[in-house]
């Protein structure tokens, strides 16, 4: 899941009633500027691991060893760096910053926390609990289909978000967490973005960031331009024509399964014919790569000279010299496209001369993922009206040619 996404810093305007959960400085929008992690590991094997683990899918045999035999491609996140980058929001909660992931895959706010035994914190920054700010009874576990997990106690503390305060915002902290997540020390928990339905607190689910600061946004909406080498922003309660091209093309989204889903009618491959195919996938921020149907992963790979699908190495894999075509979804009847060389997300392990692919079959995941690989060619809004049914709208992202 890692491109663990996203940022801080504010704009424009609006006043609060004393007696809201949300404090916004006068503001009725705000921006939020992508920050890089000074490292970053780029592992594809990794990066795949962590999404089967997310969506409880079975692990293949072979991927646990191919993601930590390329657990050593480390490299500076400097701007124009050749491969994906890593970004974090940092987020204030309580009293201490963290950086967390901006999911919109998953919708709870979770983070590593002073409950934890010391020997699980090292390296990450954690949240200093406020015994008085516990919601009673409440609890939160989350378990993947390889046994990780994170399990923890609530509370109802202050958390800003580029400038923005939700004043009781429910923070799920963590008493325990797996191995998993101990030894990635890129982030230190989840900033969940997915409807407020599949929060997994209990008894009672709690409401997302977003859902709490939604009904005093001048749009319940936030739009997200993540960058091909460089940082993006997320744009909550208002569009920015300056970042895309041409319109915007609104799909509706199926809420049932508490993701931002959709269907895509078909998909094309470079400059072929496109195939109709209904592609159940829902839009998530919180992974990196793009996750098809293997009759759709196959045929681009067919367009790939020297590629195959290896079990050694936990995925589709190619030589670093090939040349990627485009690749398009067709999505409310009109393909949108991302270009080849974003399909390139990295070598297996420094010096390799053989790349991970960034597109991937979604088998066991239940449904397609449209990850970062794709995202970061377009401009996306996540509109959640009050009353209505919910969008997704996409749109070229500005200065993006495929």
């Amino acid at each position: 899941m890692p491109s663990f996404l996203n940022a801080i810093t504010v704009a424009v305007a609006f006043s609060v009633a004393v007696a809201s959960p949300v404090d916004f400085q006068k503001r009725k929008a705000f921006t939020l500027h992508q920050v890089e992690r000074t490292q970053f590991l780029k592992n594809g094997a990794q990066s795949k691991l962590r999404t089967l683990r997310k969506y409880g899918a079975t692990i293949p045999e072979g991927l646990v060893e191919a993601a930590a035999a390329a657990a050593n491609g480390s490299a500076p996140a400097v701007p124009g760096d050749a491969y994906d980058s890593l970004y974090l929001t940092p987020v204030t909660i309580g009293n201490t910053t963290v950086q967390l992931d901006a999911d919109t895959g998953s919708a709870d706010l979770w983070v590593f926390s002073s409950l934890q035994a010391s020997s699980q914190l090292t390296g990450h920054d954690y949240y200093k609990v406020d015994s008085s700010k516990a919601i009673s009874g409440a609890t939160w576990k989350i378990s993947y289909g390889d046994g990780s997990g994170a399990a923890g106690k609530v509370y109802a503390d202050k958390v800003v978000v580029g400038g923005v305060t939700a004043t009781s915002q429910a923070v799920e902290a963590a008493t325990s967490v797996s191995s998993q997540f101990q030894a990635d020390r890129d982030t230190d928990g989840l900033l969940g973005l997915a409807f407020s339905s599949i929060n997994t607190v209990k008894p009672t689910p709690q409401k997302t960031f977003f859902d709490t600061v939604k009904s005093s946004l001048a749009s319940p909406l936030f739009a997200v331009t993540l960058k091909y080498h460089a940082a993006g922003t997320y744009d909550f309660g208002a569009l920015d024509s300056s970042k895309y091209t041409g319109d915007i093309t609104y799909v509706n989204v199926k809420t049932t399964n508490g993701f931002w889903e959709f269907t895509a009618s078909g998909y094309s491959i470079g400059s072929g014919s496109t195939t109709t195919s209904s592609i159940d996938a829902i839009a998530d921020t919180g992974t990196t790569l793009l996750y098809l149907p293997t009759a759709a992963v196959s045929a681009y790979y067919r367009q790939v000279s020297g590629a195959q699908d290896s079990s050694s190495e936990g995925g589709w894999v190619f030589p670093c010299s090939a040349t990627l075509p485009n690749f398009s979804l067709v999505i409310g009847g009109v393909k949108q496209t991302v270009p080849g060389k974003y399909v390139n997300y990295s070598p297996v392990t420094t010096g390799s001369s053989t790349c991970f692919g960034g597109i991937q079959d979604n088998t066991g995941i239940g449904f397609s993922i449209v990850g970062d690989i794709f995202l970061k060619s377009k401009y996306v809004v996540f509109e959640s009206p009050a009353s209505g049914t919910p969008r997704l709208g996409w749109a070229q992202q500005a200065g993006v040619t495929a």
